[in-house]
């Protein structure tokens, strides 16, 4: 039976969540994930998970933050004065805000609220985090 190598088009199912056991990402809500194992388009310790499993074999890993999104950077926090913000912004904290400036686009989280600064968290929501995954290959695509 193959086993998925660097280079195969692999489709799975797959449930992530974190070490308490809440779930964040499920492909019960988005479908099969189908990607190339060893082009980058899904985390590192992700990729790694894959490599060598049969169709139909199924395994739980985890997946520390140097293999994930990486630890928490403090330095990609931001404190902006609210004079500086859009008016009718009414920023709460965990809110997910998109700022763009021509073609650069940038996703941040609002960390913090005063009546005077709003601080945003430019770190991926996940950074810092240990996922653990369920998996269950179920196709390969052989390069």
């Amino acid at each position: 039976m193959k086993q998925a190598k660097e280079g195969d088009t692999v489709s799975l199912h797959y449930k992530g969540s974190f070490e308490d056991g809440k779930v964040f990402d499920s492909s019960d809500t988005h479908g099969a994930l189908r990607f190339t194992v060893g082009k980058g388009t899904v985390i590192p310790g992700f990729d790694e998970a894959v490599l060598g499993m049969k169709p139909g074999e199924a395994k739980t890993v985890t997946i520390p933050p140097e293999k994930g999104y990486g630890p928490r950077n403090e330095e990609l926090l931001m404190k902006i004065d609210r004079k500086e913000l859009p008016p009718d912004l009414d920023p709460a904290v965990g809110q997910r805000i998109e700022f763009s400036k021509g073609e650069q686009r940038l996703q941040l989280t609002v960390a913090e609220v005063s009546d005077d600064v709003v601080t945003f968290d430019a770190n991926h929501p996940l950074a810092g985090k240990t996922l653990v995954f369920d998996l269950l290959l179920l196709e390969i695509e052989e390069s």
